[in-house]
């Protein structure tokens, strides 16, 4: 292993937005979670089972792309919407709808809130930049440009695969691997010698199926056993604990 805490091979880190370099996680939770107890309310009254920001983000929601989340956990609650279109208004009662409501909420959380980043992750990707490895970004998130401008450090990844560049691409998110595998390709390296960085579940499935060379899961909410479950080679709380000085 080398002082990065990395096989010898690995030439590329792939790293995941929300959770892993920025402090967003929560604040998705918190956007999806106000979206879809006020759909649940309007439909099934005061008596519905409210969307649990710990157990349902996890599972249908977090690392997914907007419409694959709310389609797959309305599903979980045996919910069917009309797919609807990527346009259409935060009120309309389609899949495309609900997810846009939530990126309003979300806009104005972070509006509000700011966007901060994790330091041991920024010393680890300028202590793996300072090593020559390359760097890419790799987010289900449609919003990973503003997110890296606002805090400051677009110069640290050499690529940036996020949700815009999957539209344009046709590429499905995670947890199918061809996201990161677009990163991999986009910086001239082979998956076997690129290292994914990852605190969703569904990043976890993504690196696994992807047969990335080492697959890192990050656990910032107690979910250890899972990430190992879903594919880790190692879980750390921090970034800072597999070394690297830049």
């Amino acid at each position: 292993m080398t002082q990065l805490g990395l096989p010898e091979d690995i030439q590329a880190c792939l790293f995941d937005l929300d959770g892993v370099v920025t402090k967003t996680a929560v604040v998705h939770a918190a956007a999806w979670k106000e979206t879809f107890d006020a759909f649940l309310r309007e439909r099934e009254g005061e008596g519905f089972r409210p969307f649990d920001a710990g157990a349902d983000y996890d599972e249908y929601v977090d690392g997914r792309p907007r419409a694959d989340g709310v389609r797959t956990f309305l599903a979980s609650r045996g919910i069917e919407l009309p797919e609807g279109h990527p346009d259409d208004p935060p009120d309309a009662q389609t899949v495309n709808g609900v997810g846009n409501r939530k990126n309003v909420l979300l806009l104005q959380r972070i509006r509000t809130q700011g966007v901060e980043a994790y330091d041991g992750t920024l010393r680890y990707i300028r202590a793996a930049r300072a090593r020559g490895l390359k760097t890419a970004i790799v987010s289900s998130s449609a919003n990973t440009r503003d997110v890296l401008h606002s805090t400051g450090i677009e110069d640290l990844f050499d690529v940036r695969v996020d949700g815009v560049v999957a539209a344009e691409r046709g590429l499905p998110g995670k947890p199918r691997p061809d996201t990161f595998l677009a990163a991999a390709r986009d910086l001239g390296v082979e998956p076997s010698r690129a290292a994914v960085f990852e605190d969703a579940l569904a990043g976890m499935d993504a690196g696994r199926s992807g047969r990335f060379g080492y697959v890192v899961g990050v656990d910032r909410v107690g979910q250890s056993e899972a990430l190992y479950a879903h594919g880790a080679d190692i879980v750390v709380k921090d970034l800072a604990e597999l070394g690297g000085r830049a």
